[in-house]
């Protein structure tokens, strides 16, 4: 997926140079943004803003406090590009959280690596969650909110395990976490293995994923994952237990209830233009979807209100 780099410099200097510079890298896209249309421009959540501080009506300070203040942009990284050596001054613009202020001239080379660094670095970080590897909260927020500025259809995958607590009860943390990864590893590769460049998969938390994808290939995608989950679920259970087809768990009253084996359901909204206002609409109607998915016994995968089942 392409990095976004907002350049804010209403002379369109930094970003010619800029331009250059990465020529032959097509994973970053160059934006030029003026000072004044900075605010609108923050609802699109770019990967990294560089500021020309010569280039701006506006002032350094306030403009840097203006994108910390935006909840979307309050971890996105800032660089500020400099003409003045005072030590005083970059300390000040420092202390607003930007994460570097560099001297003009630049130097092509150094701004090149360090621009490719501190992405690497936000890349690795946003990835909260130590366990799948995977994009946590802060990261699906923004992926939804660019997908509905993007005014195209899309659909979204809200997808959990059934009965996991069970599973944790009887066979233990260490086990569940090895579930919860299998189940990670078997959402990315049948999400990513489209010719689509653009799909994208979260870890919410715990045992809750989503996935974006195109809207063309949701279906086939909810199935084969479905498909090799089914498969590769036998092997964290014992014999027995699948022999069984159900886990044995006594409730609050000591009284012995049963679960059947762990299942994954999956909640799909497509998410058609102008259709939803937000991502919390969105939201609203995937756990509506899930929990109608969730109500099916097996492997199930619900489409807005289109039940398919795989027992």
């Amino acid at each position: 997926m392409a990095q976004e780099i907002f350049v804010v410099d209403n002379s369109n200097k930094l970003i010619s140079k800029l331009r250059k510079v990465f020529k032959q890298e097509k994973e970053f896209k160059l934006k030029n943004i003026e000072d004044v249309k900075l605010e609108e421009a923050l609802n699109g959540i770019p990967s990294l803003i560089m500021i020309d501080e010569e280039n701006i009506d506006m002032d350094i300070i306030e403009l840097c406090k203006k994108i910390r203040m935006d909840e979307d942009n309050s971890i996105t990284p800032i660089m500020v590009v400099s003409n003045t050596p005072k030590k005083e001054h970059k300390m000040n613009i420092l202390k607003e959280c930007v994460e570097y202020v560099i001297e003009k001239p630049i130097d092509k080379e150094c701004v090149y690596y360090t621009i490719k660094n501190l992405l690497r670095l936000v890349n690795t970080n946003r990835r909260v969650s130590p366990l799948t590897g995977l994009p946590g909260n802060v990261q699906i927020h923004a992926e939804l909110k660019k997908r509905l500025l993007s005014k195209k259809t899309f659909a979204v995958l809200y997808l959990d395990l059934d009965n996991f607590k069970a599973y944790n009860d009887v066979y233990g943390f260490l086990k569940g976490d090895e579930l919860i990864k299998y189940t990670a590893s078997a959402i990315v590769r049948n999400v990513h293995d489209t010719s689509s460049t653009e799909n994208f998969v979260g870890h919410i938390g715990g045992d809750d994923f989503i996935a974006i994808v195109d809207n063309d290939s949701y279906e086939n995608i909810c199935q084969n994952i479905i498909l090799e989950f089914s498969h590769g679920i036998s092997a964290y259970y014992s014999e027995e237990d699948m022999e069984k087809g159900y886990l044995e768990v006594p409730n609050r009253k000591s009284i012995m209830e049963q679960f059947p084996i762990t299942s994954l359901s999956i909640g799909v909204v497509v998410v058609d233009r102008g259709h939803y206002a937000n991502i919390l609409e969105i939201g609203e109607v995937g756990a509506q979807v899930k929990h109608l998915a969730k109500a099916a016994l097996g492997n199930t995968y619900v489409i807005n209100r289109r039940k398919k089942n795989f027992n």
